[in-house]
This record gives C-alpha cells, sequence and structure tokens, in this order.
C-alpha cells in the first residue's frame, strides 16, 4: 500500500515505521512530560536556553529562524523567561528595529541544571549496552540525520580506510549478504561463500601479501574489501562492499585503489576480481580503475540467474595503482 504526499507516493509501512519509532523515543526521552529531565522547561524552551547558552546573545529574528519558530511563540516563551529572570533584551544598535536577546546569569545557572540532568539522562540510556552496540547506535543515527537533514553535504574526505577492527570482519559478512538479499533479491548461498571467503582470510591470510580494509565515515563502517593471494603473481580482490548511506563519497573507488596500491607494493604484478554484471555500480568503479573485462558466463547461483564475469588489471612499474 502507498500513501499520497506533497512529494508523491511513499510506502504506508515506512509511514508507520517512523511515526512508530518517534512516538517510542519521545517517550524514551520524556519529552511528553509537562517539563523535561525534572524541570520547569518544556522541550521547546529548553531548546531556546540551550542556543542562547551556546551561541550567546542573538538577534530575536535570528533565533526564530534557526530553530523554526512561530514568532508569536517566541515571543511568548521570551517574554516568561524575562518574568523569571532567565533572559534580558535590548534593542539592536545597529537597528533599532531589530531586539536582542541574551541569557543572565539566573538563565545560565538554568541552562546548566537542565544540561547536567540530560547528560545524565542520556548517560543512563546508553550505560547498560556494550560499547559495540553504542557505536551501532549513533552509526544509525547519524545515517538518519544524513539522509533527512537535506542541506547536509557529505565530505568525502571523512571518508577514512583502516585495518578492521574485532567484530568487523562479521559486519562484512552479515552487510554482504543483507544487502545482496535487498537489493538483488539473492538467497542465503551468498552469505554462506562471504562467509568462507572471510573465514578463509582470517585462518590462513599472510599479512604480508594479504590486506582487508574497512571505510569509517563519521564513526561508523561504511564499507569493505579484502585483498588475498590467487597465485604467486596475481592477487584477487574481494567481498568490495559499499553502503547506501556512503555511495556517492568515493568510497568504492578508494578501497579498490588502496587494494592495488597494497598488491603492487606486495610485489603482485596482476589483479583479478570476480563480479556479475547486474552489479553495475561496482563494474563501473572497475572500469575507472583500469581493469579489463577478459570473460563472461552464464551461471544460476544464489537462487538467480547471473551473468558472473572477470576482470584483471596489470600491476608493477608503467602502471599507475592508484588511478
Amino acid at each position: 500500500m502507498v500513501t499520497s504526499t506533497a512529494d508523491g507516493l511513499v510506502e504506508a509501512q515506512h509511514i508507520a515505521a517512523v511515526r512508530a519509532f518517534n512516538r517510542r523515543y519521545t517517550r524514551i526521552i520524556g519529552v511528553l512530560q509537562g517539563g523535561i529531565v525534572g524541570t520547569e522547561h518544556t522541550l521547546t524552551e529548553g531548546r531556546v536556553l540551550f542556543e542562547l547558552a551556546n551561541f550567546g546573545a542573538s538577534e530575536v529574528v535570528d533565533l526564530r529562524l534557526a530553530l523554526d519558530l512561530d514568532p508569536g511563540y517566541l515571543s511568548r516563551i521570551l517574554a516568561r523567561f524575562e518574568e523569571r529572570g532567565l533572559v534580558a533584551r535590548r534593542r539592536s544598535e545597529a537597528d533599532g528595529r531589530r531586539q536582542i536577546v541574551e541569557l543572565t546569569d539566573a538563565g545560565r545557572a538554568a541552562f546548566e541544571i537542565l544540561n547536567q540532568r540530560t547528560q545524565e539522562q542520556i548517560g543512563d540510556l546508553l550505560v547498560p549496552h556494550a560499547p559495540g552496540v553504542r557505536a551501532r547506535l549513533v552509526g544509525a543515527m547519524r545515517t538518519i540525520e544524513q539522509i533527512l537533514d537535506a542541506e547536509s553535504e557529505p565530505d568525502p574526505a571523512a571518508v577514512i580506510l583502516r585495518a578492521p577492527r574485532p567484530g568487523e570482519h562479521g559486519w562484512a559478512i552479515q552487510r554482504n549478504a543483507e544487502l545482496y538479499v535487498e537489493e538483488f533479491g539473492w538467497n542465503g548461498e551468498y552469505e554462506a561463500l562471504a562467509a568462507k571467503i572471510v573465514a578463509d582470510w582470517l585462518n590462513s591470510h599472510d599479512p604480508q601479501r594479504e590486506r582487508a580494509w574497512i571505510a569509517e565515515y563519521d564513526g561508523a563502517p561504511v564499507g569493505s574489501v579484502y585483498c588475498m593471494r590467487d597465485s604467486e603473481t596475481t592477487a584477487r580482490l574481494r567481498l568490495l562492499l559499499v553502503e547506501p548511506s556512503a555511495r556517492g563519497l568515493g568510497v568504492g573507488s578508494a578501497l579498490v585503489d588502496e587494494c592495488l596500491r597494497f598488491a603492487t607494493e606486495a610485489g603482485y604484478t596482476e589483479m583479478v576480481l570476480w563480479t556479475n554484471s547486474i552489479l553495475t555500480s561496482a563494474r563501473h568503479i572497475y572500469e575507472r580503475a583500469g581493469f579489463t573485462l577478459v570473460e563472461s558466463n552464464p551461471h544460476h547461483s544464489f537462487g538467480v540467474d547471473l551473468v558472473g564475469q572477470t576482470w584483471r588489471r596489470a600491476l608493477g612499474p608503467g602502471t599507475d595503482p592508484g588511478r
């Protein structure tokens, strides 16, 4: 079922899921109560205090625009704050038609109480969970921000390539399985293949000639790749993965380029990889990196009909491993 919106059609279950998340989370953090974290302030009043405490004196119109508040609503909040001695208002010296608002000492003290209690509340929410679970939670929140914040611009320079940490080989297997099911309808055979590749690498890899990388963005893993020995002269690139939330950041190209650089330095003269024609984005990455398609064969794997492809690229003197 789909629901018509101003901008088109959205699946009803997605709308219901977002609404359910909003209801649950607002209850968890207590914003449905009259005052937040045991204070007399509403959620909106708390945000006004936060803005003034962290960014200093502000023109009222700028404060309204920053918080996207109705002018009358903000005016009533500031009037209540002024009555309680939490803020002071004055006319702008540059433009007498504009008002400047800033916190008083009492206002800063009120914010400190609010801020400390909020810190404690969120700490209590996180402390029962293991560090890895907390990292997953924060990563999921950042993904929500990136998707829904139309003004945020992704920064490719913030992508970090590093060695996998404990547990992240398992993450690579999981995300390979999940993404290929979601995007291409593959079955559990692919998860078994990914698990075998990673297990073989963990059990017997030569650190001097085989390597794995995790691409990290904004504190969370968003991609991975493995460089494995195929023969004495040939390296094999395996399990290239890029999270949908990180596509467009150049993660795939960065991972492939790192594989090429490492393989060249390790003394290989060629790199080979196997993929499927349906993986259009990956094939474009390989083409840009200088790989050439050398073989195609139809096959039935992972529950679907596919066309397997073998791609090769020369390494060593006279080639550019980072192109």
